[in-house]
């Protein structure tokens, strides 16, 4: 009996060294491709967080410099984090930090390229969309109206869409185009929240055009207003 055991345990070692001679070069091989994937993903995470830490950090200063005033400074320290850490978020909300300061002090070139920078290097969309539209409120006063066009059709969240479509009736009525105008007024006024404080704002700019949005809706509130 323990002979015959015996005899089945060579037999499956000798498989076993069979099977090993013949797939263990690509078993290994693939181990080996699998640890070092997982080491390069908890590496590049690592990486990731240490990045932001850093990027924190700086942004620390980035705060100090708006705190003093100096635009000079704050351009500084923002060339400082996209030079180190490009990709981080703080690096972005800095610039966008450094084009509010920058059209506070009539530096609307600085804000121009602090935000285009934003707006191409952005992982988030919405940072992106946030530089998109300040952008268009930039070109908008300098009356570069095919610029403004450019960077309000470059917004593509459609949380986005009930502003993006404000500063397109904004960009038609200073061109003259009052129709379209409305059609983009009405577009966003349709699309905001009704308790939005900006949707007001649109209202206001539809009855200077002498648009009211929802005259059905007003009237029957005045009759059962009266009712009561």
């Amino acid at each position: 009996m323990a002979n015959q055991l015996d005899l089945e345990e060579q037999e499956q070692l000798d498989e076993l060294k069979h099977f090993w001679s013949r797939y263990g070069q690509l078993i290994s091989a693939v181990l080996v491709v699998v640890l070092l994937s997982l080491s390069g993903w908890n590496g590049y995470h690592y990486w990731q967080r240490s990045q932001a830490a850093q990027a924190s950090a700086m942004f620390d200063e980035m705060n100090r410099s708006l705190a003093s005033g100096s635009l000079e400074k704050t351009e500084r320290t923002f060339n400082d984090m996209k030079e180190r850490y490009p990709r981080a978020s703080y690096t972005h909300q800095a610039g966008l930090a450094l084009a509010k300061m920058a059209t506070d002090s009539d530096k609307p070139e600085v804000a121009k390229a602090a935000l285009q920078w934003v707006a191409d290097k952005a992982g988030d969309e919405a940072y992106a969309a946030i530089a998109q539209l300040r952008l268009a409120n930039l070109y908008l006063d300098a009356k570069q109206y095919p610029e403004a066009q450019k960077a309000l059709d470059a917004v593509k969240p459609d949380a986005f869409a009930p502003l993006v479509a404000d500063r397109k009736g904004d960009l038609l009525l200073l061109q003259g185009q009052r129709d379209p105008a409305k059609e983009a007024y009405l577009a966003a006024y349709k699309k905001m929240d009704e308790r939005s404080e900006y949707r007001r704002l649109v209202r206001v700019k539809l009855n200077a055009l002498g648009v009211e949005p929802e005259p059905a809706k007003d009237a029957a509130q005045k009759t059962t207003d009266g009712e009561r």
